[in-house]
């Protein structure tokens, strides 16, 4: 299992990005669906901090091994598997769908590394919005639609979310508290068990080494509810090999 979200060119899911506005598609709408099938064959999908609660009953919650490491939800053991998400992104099992994938096809991006600005940017390729009849417009003339400011809200909802998230991920990097993370699980008649890694976790062994002081001052952070969200979650694992065995 090789978990990383380094991508020289389009985040996770996106093929295409290109600024909405109503010059170019004032005739545009969005269609809604009951299927994800951006989801489908991603094993591990970001989650923010405020999603930890809800993600840890159903998925482990791992960070990814890459320099500057995210948190996420583990969906499947190797790349290419996703035991909740079948391949035409019908839901499989139920489950909790992060916000990440949520927003898909939209996000806020900077037209211009130097800009301070975000502007709200769209997919193209997606088949959830383009010059259709059906779906909620996305203008009303060239003001944006109420739909279309729900989209931007949700979407500045999540930079703030994503602002909080990397500042907890640098309390851990501060504190050293991320460890190279291994899963190992032998089925009964196997010969030999199972080894997962490429990802980061934080162990006890880690927050045991920790002064008293700055135990103290995570807690009052919220930092140290947080890892241990993450820690409760990795027991899920079992449940994704089982899921994942059954489908082979």
């Amino acid at each position: 299992m090789t978990v990383s979200q380094d991508n020289p060119t389009l985040p996770l899911f996106y093929k295409e990005l290109v600024p909405l506005n109503s010059g170019a598609h004032q005739a545009w709408h969005m269609r809604t669906t009951d299927k994800a099938s951006w989801m489908a064959n991603q094993h591990a999908v970001p989650l923010t901090t405020g999603e930890f609660v809800k993600a840890q009953r159903v998925f482990p919650i791992i960070f990814s091994s890459a320099n500057a490491p995210v948190p996420l939800a583990l969906m499947g053991l190797n790349e290419g598997a996703n035991v909740y998400v079948a391949d035409d992104g019908a839901f499989k099992a139920e489950m909790y769908i992060p916000a990440y994938a949520r927003r898909y096809p939209f996000l806020l991006a900077r037209l211009e590394p130097s800009e301070d600005t975000l502007s709200l940017c769209v997919d193209p390729t997606s088949d959830l919005v383009g010059a259709f009849d059906d779906g909620e417009p996305l203008f009303d003339g060239t003001e944006p639609s109420e739909r279309c400011k729900s989209i931007l809200s949700f979407c500045e909802q999540f930079e703030v979310a994503a602002l909080q998230t990397t500042a907890f991920v640098d309390l851990l990097v501060k504190h050293d508290l991320l460890t190279e993370g291994e899963f190992t699980i032998q089925r009964e008649g196997d010969a030999q068990p199972s080894v997962y890694r490429g990802f980061k976790m934080v162990t006890d062994e880690k927050l045991n080494a920790l002064s008293a002081k700055t135990l103290a001052a995570l807690n009052e952070s919220g930092a140290l509810r947080l890892i241990h969200l993450h820690q409760a979650s990795l027991g899920v694992v079992s449940d994704i090999f089982t899921l994942q065995s059954k489908s082979v």
